[in-house]
């Protein structure tokens, strides 16, 4: 289990503080034991102070960081945003129905392995087809003395084993190749600087198990409510017209408060803002809900909103 005394100090970025357009970051793709880098380009996000704690509270005690809230709130891009600030790799673990566990730290390929038997005659290396998930990269790096960041997108669209079989290696951050045996990577011990900072994402489709719960910081986005974080949001993002910021703000305000079964969130909001400054919309166009394909994404809700607004 991470140590609860010898805490890594590290803190992530202010997100105040003036950030480089682009750096080059060690490309998670590429091979742990000689890795090359890539240019990644400056991740725009604007963190609330509680937020920021949370990620500073999670980096410290080494434990995974789970983000709930609204669908476009922002919790996947947290991830890249923090890769970005602090400059290190990032490997992503989209989760989907069918995901297991054992594929985040490595997959066998059992079928190739022996179909080269068959052709060649001979056994060959079980080391050869074994690929790293990514668990296992952020893990194999770490034990190459470099950090990671994990992001483990939607976990809730697994079944419920999932969270369960990866108990013991989100502890203990090693693992074994049950094929080769003796054979495995691991965290060191005495670098709680090292092990990865994991970033997992739920949309609450169905409880998670408490086992897991335990051993996460827990957080929950809120759609930014003070108007002044919104203007920055849409600043950071390239909505450079203050009167269409306002205009915008006022109107994602209105369908907020509105009884929809799908209320849009940030990521609406800045297509839909993009796109009215892209086109050139006059600010005061805006009060008739421009485009509401952008921002609302169920038949009803978009007739709600177009009747209350008074458009036909």
């Amino acid at each position: 289990m991470p140590t609860r005394h010898r805490v890594d100090t590290s803190t992530w970025y202010d997100a105040s503080a003036e950030q480089p357009p682009a750096r080059e970051i060690e490309d998670a793709a590429s091979d742990v034991a000689q890795p090359s880098a890539h240019t990644v380009a400056r991740e725009p996000y604007r963190a609330s102070e509680r937020l920021q704690a949370a990620v500073n509270l999670a980096v410290g005690l080494g434990r995974p960081l789970l983000l709930q809230g609204d669908p476009g709130v922002g919790k996947t891009r947290l991830a890249h945003a923090v890769a970005y600030a602090l400059n290190l790799p990032l490997e992503i673990a989209p989760i989907k129905s069918t995901s297991r566990g054992r594929d985040l730290l490595y997959t066998y390929d059992a079928v190739r392995r022996l179909h080269d038997v068959q052709l060649r005659g001979r056994v060959g290396d079980a080391r050869d087809y074994i690929r790293l998930g990514p668990l296992g990269r952020v893990i194999a790096r770490a034990q190459h003395g470099r950090r990671s960041v994990l992001l483990i997108d939607e976990v809730d669209k697994a079944d419920l084993d999932f969270p369960n079989d990866l108990l013991h290696e989100l502890d203990a951050l090693a693992f074994a190749f049950d094929e080769v045996p003796g054979a495995g990577h691991a965290v060191p011990a005495d670098r709680p600087d090292l092990r990865p900072i994991i970033v997992v994402t739920n949309n609450e489709e169905k409880a998670l198990p408490g086992a897991f719960l335990r051993r996460c910081i827990f957080h929950y986005v809120e759609f930014p409510a003070a108007h002044a974080d919104l203007d920055d949001i849409l600043t950071m993002h390239g909505v450079d017209r203050p009167e269409l910021r306002t205009a915008v703000i006022e109107m994602i305000d209105r369908l907020r408060a509105l009884d929809l079964a799908k209320k849009p969130g940030l990521s609406e909001l800045l297509d839909w803002a993009g796109f009215l400054q892209a086109v050139g919309t006059p600010p005061d166009e805006v009060a008739a809900l421009p485009y509401p394909e952008a921002l609302l994404k169920q038949r009803g809700d978009q007739q709600r909103a177009l009747d209350r607004l008074g458009r036909s």
